[in-house]
């Protein structure tokens, strides 16, 4: 197998003009084989070998390698690519300084700016943004709800909170970062009280009677309860995946809870904000059956 094959094989079946040049095949040859179809063009400068089938992979490399080394996929697409959302979205978004000059492509959006070395990262060869700015910039282009359970799943799976608070100090101020801020601020430690209070005050307006807040049970407490019949709500903070001992903590309780007979039901930021008819619905349902 040549160079240039393994190099096929590395990109799926991609090469840019310079690269061919590069691995010793001659500008008329490679006119030769867009001309005749052999190679089909992708984007200027960037083809693709016929045989090998358009992909999502396929269109987030080819507008990479479009863009340039010094080109980086961001939002959405990076997510993708690290494996952090299934499927590519229709549009690759790539950040590219001022100087990178590129007229402007079908399914490719450009943004002027510079990322920091640390939101920037070389993953199975092309340059994404690193994880946390990722989750960030994909939660805030995203709808509420699923930006929401989005930003709690990568809390729970993929990174910390101190590194999505570090990531948005370094792109404080850029345009679209905003919605991200308004989700970061949701997910530091101070949520979680404003969290039980806002379920708090949705079971109060439901007027479901023999609501507690902060219910004692032996060497905890319970965010939210309803003693005579058994059932205790707790509510998830985004904080609560970042914070492992308050992780084995909740288990412990959650477990000895069911051993004396309780229902448990947690909910999340995502839960109470986005669905909270949904959520009193079940709390309503829980202790309904449980006073049956």
């Amino acid at each position: 197998m040549t160079e240039l094959e393994r190099l096929l094989v590395r990109q799926g079946g991609l090469v840019t003009r310079a690269q061919a040049i590069a691995y010793g095949v001659p500008p008329r040859t490679v006119a030769r084989r867009v001309s005749s179809g052999a190679w089909r063009n992708r984007h200027p400068g960037v083809y693709l070998v016929a045989g090998h089938r358009v992909t999502d992979e396929t269109r987030v490399r080819a507008a990479w390698l479009w863009g340039g080394a010094r080109s980086v996929v961001t939002g959405p697409a990076a997510a993708y690519w690290l494996g952090l959302r299934p499927g590519a979205p229709a549009e690759v978004v790539l950040a590219v300084p001022s100087t990178v000059q590129r007229a402007r492509r079908p399914g490719i959006r450009l943004r002027r700016r510079i990322l920091d070395p640390a939101d920037r990262v070389v993953h199975r060869g092309i340059v994404v943004t690193a994880a946390p700015l990722t989750v960030l910039e994909t939660s805030a282009v995203l709808p509420d709800a699923a930006g929401a359970a989005f930003l709690d799943r990568a809390l729970q799976r993929w990174v910390s909170f101190g590194e999505l608070h570090a990531a948005y100090c370094r792109v404080a101020g850029t345009p679209g970062i905003a919605a991200a801020a308004r989700l970061l601020v949701a997910a530091g430690d101070r949520a979680d009280s404003a969290l039980e209070r806002r379920l708090l005050r949705l079971l109060r307006e439901a007027r479901l009677p023999g609501l507690v807040r902060a219910a004692p049970f032996g060497p905890w407490t319970i965010d939210l309860a309803f003693p005579a019949v058994q059932v205790a709500v707790e509510v998830d903070g985004w904080a609560w995946h970042s914070d492992p001992e308050r992780f084995r903590t909740d288990r412990r309780k959650q477990n000895a809870l069911v051993a004396a007979g309780w229902t448990v039901l947690r909910f999340t930021w995502s839960d109470v904000h986005d669905r909270p008819g949904e959520t009193v619905g079940r709390i309503r349902r829980a202790v309904g059956d449980r006073a049956a």
